[in-house]
């Protein structure tokens, strides 16, 4: 019999091909890679893990720092354990059955560790981020909530023309019955004392209206300057947290500002003058020194009723319409940690939470090519061991295995020996005249 022979023993066997040979070198020469790999994936989605739930603890510095570092590092080891055992006995089963449980183990480890890893990956890589944008959606909403509010407040200014124009032309009727136009009789009398009187409350109703644009200007200016203050802080470059919580301060003044506005619009004032004038209204009584005199006052003391009435109707119409207008109700400002700002603008960084799960579930990439490489080196026939790769344990459930088949076939009636089976020799003599057999123990 001749000697082993090391070099012969490197030879592939006659069986196998030439690319599961390849495949199977590969395989060999990839196994620290594949493991390196892993472990660098792991320690990457630890220390993002890290930094995105110390943000989530509460209690002394020590104690925080401790008990994330405790965490990451579960999460690497189990992460580093969960796609190795995948790694080691996915590719091998072959079944329909176990290759289905073994991919439903995948999907649930999957899901477990991005609940567990991948939402604090991301916290940690967009969690700044998504503060600011936080800051800058308030800062918009506040500012909408001002405009509306300071829009509300000035509405009332719009019935100021009107107001001055019916105030002058009751005072130009008093100066044309002065001269006798409305009556035929000059003088002072009943009906410019009472042109006079309506002209003076609307002239009044004017004046509030003029004051209040002033108080509203005053208002919106303050919360033009602290709607300023919030966007500094927005494009600050200190920490996101400390901008935070100085944005909440300028958030409160900023609602009082438009609570202010709110109260000061002028359109109730005015709804309760032009209600007055018409529902007050008392008609005075003729002064004339003749009987003619005074039934033509009469006459021009119902024509003002008239006109006071349309002008308070059409004043009523108009501070209705600004009533009306929604009433401005500014959110409360609230502060919010990376990891929930995160997760409420989820849809705002999908780059970020694509790339937080790709650290955590690259290996399953690496474990569906093994299961591909493995079910080729299986389908080109090549076996599952070498005979220069064989332990003594190995060699002995060979030997057992080919003295179960031969009994099986001696067993079995009609079935004629095969002519490689007499040349050949016993299985036990097969292996045991194999040249490239290396026994390890």
């Amino acid at each position: 019999m001749m000697p082993p022979n090391d070099a012969f023993a490197e030879q592939p066997l006659p069986s196998r091909s030439s690319a599961s040979v390849l495949l199977s070198k590969g395989v060999v020469r990839l196994e620290g890679t594949l493991k390196l790999t892993t472990a660098i994936l792991a320690l990457a989605a630890g220390v993002y893990t890290f930094l995105g739930v110390r943000e989530l603890l509460n209690g002394s510095p020590g104690m925080v720092l401790f008990a994330a570092v405790i965490y990451s590092v579960a999460v690497s080891v189990g992460i580093y354990a969960f796609w190795v055992f995948l790694m080691h006995f996915m590719p091998h089963v072959a079944s329909r059955s176990g290759r289905g449980l073994m991919i439903g183990c995948l999907l649930l480890g999957s899901l477990m560790i991005v609940a567990m890893s991948s939402w604090l990956n991301a916290s940690a890589l967009a969690g700044a981020a998504a503060i600011q944008q936080h800051l800058a959606i308030t800062v918009q909403n506040y500012t909408r909530d001002l405009d509306t509010a300071n829009t509300n407040a000035i509405a009332a200014q719009g019935l100021l023309p009107d107001i001055q124009l019916a105030s002058s032309r009751f005072a130009k009727l008093a100066d044309a019955e002065r001269a006798g136009s409305l009556t035929g009789t000059a003088g002072s009398g009943t009906v410019v004392q009472l042109l006079t009187q309506m002209s003076g409350q609307l002239d009044s109703l004017g004046q509030q209206v003029q004051a209040s644009d002033k108080r509203v200007s005053a208002l919106y200016e303050h919360g033009s300057k602290s709607l300023a203050r919030m966007r500094e802080l927005i494009s600050d470059r200190g920490p996101v947290s400390a901008r935070s919580d100085a944005l909440a301060t300028e958030s409160l003044t900023l609602m009082g500002v438009i609570a202010n506005l709110q109260q000061t619009s002028v359109a109730p004032a005015v709804k309760r003058a032009a209600t007055s004038l018409s529902s007050g209204f008392i008609a005075p009584a003729a002064g004339g020194r003749t009987g003619d005199l005074a039934d033509r006052q009469n006459a021009v003391v119902g024509k003002v009723e008239s006109s006071i009435a349309a002008q308070a109707a059409s004043l009523s119409d108009a501070a209705d319409k600004i009533l009306a207008m929604p009433k401005v109700e500014p959110i409360r400002f609230q502060t919010l940690s990376p990891a929930e700002a995160v997760l409420r603008y989820a849809g705002d960084f999908i780059p970020s939470w694509a790339g937080a799960i790709s650290i955590d579930l690259m290996p399953a990439v690496l474990v569906l090519i093994l299961c591909v490489v493995y079910a080729a080196i299986r389908r080109e026939g090549l076996p599952a061991v070498s005979a220069s790769n064989m332990t003594v344990g190995e060699l002995v459930a060979a030997l057992q295995m080919a003295r179960e088949v031969g009994a099986a076939q001696r067993s079995e009636p009609g079935v004629a020996k095969p002519d490689s089976e007499a040349s050949a020799g016993t299985a036990e003599e097969n292996v045991t005249a194999l040249p490239s057999a290396r026994y390890t123990k």
